[in-house]
């Protein structure tokens, strides 16, 4: 479904494969054409990215049982959410459930994620999987991080935490924000292209995400910052 995570539709070009994008609703609910495209292969950013809303778990198993193929769930976001798809994998043998420590363990610089699936399916990855496996650095690192969970915990706490606030902020200030269960927010005025608007802030040096595309240029995607930099950011909004 689209608008999400726009690097799925590149590596299916760099497969040889054909992307075929099922439009989502305004409440970004699964289209009920999502299930029936007959796709090989269905990606579902869950938190989406740029919206950060959560599909709840009964609609994910059922798309799941529903898809002529693999249904892979990218739960990148997931930590800051109140659901996951783990216990899906449990139940059907054709979901593949990505993780990584990039978001709330914050070592994006590691490159390192988890995958979960039936192990048939993880076995026929295997087999097709790159040559250069991760650093040994690397994989000590994310033990290290995996085996001090009360440390993320805490912070994801303080990242929902002042998420309440920047959501609540953005309403006041007249931006419509779909709840959001990740570590960003994304602000919408109905038919207002808000280019300049991202444009103003980074001549603040606040910068902020605007995508140029259909169906998104009324909207910009704004990570959870520390309690100092969202209240900076509201107060140039307000000003503008």
């Amino acid at each position: 479904p689209v608008p999400t995570y726009s690097l799925y539709e590149t590596l299916v070009a760099v497969q040889g494969g054909q992307a075929v994008q099922v439009p989502f609703g305004d409440d970004f609910g699964l289209p009920p054409a999502l299930g029936r495209a007959r796709a090989r292969v269905t990606f579902l950013c869950n938190p989406n990215s740029p919206s950060g809303t959560l599909v709840p778990l009964a609609d994910v198993e059922a798309l799941a049982r529903e898809v002529a193929g693999v249904l892979v769930v990218d739960e990148a976001y997931v930590d800051f959410a109140s659901g996951h798809a783990l216990g899906v994998v449990g139940r059907l043998s054709n979901v593949l459930v990505l993780r990584t420590l990039s978001k709330s363990f914050s070592l994006a610089g590691l490159r390192v994620g988890l995958g979960f699936g039936h192990p048939e399916l993880l076995a026929g990855l295997r087999t097709v999987k790159d040559s250069y496996n991760v650093s040994r650095l690397s994989q000590a690192a994310a033990v290290a991080a995996l085996g001090d969970l009360p440390s993320m915990q805490a912070n994801v706490g303080r990242v929902r935490a002042t998420r309440a606030r920047l959501t609540a902020g953005l309403e006041r200030l007249g931006f419509r924000v779909p709840p959001s269960e990740a570590n960003f927010a994304l602000a919408r005025r109905s038919g207002v292209d808000q280019g300049p608007v991202a444009r103003a802030l980074a001549a603040r040096d606040i910068l902020v995400r605007h995508f140029a595309e259909p169906g998104l240029a009324d909207a910009l995607r704004i990570t959870v910052g520390t309690d100092d930099e969202v209240d900076a950011l509201l107060a140039a909004l307000g000003a503008l």
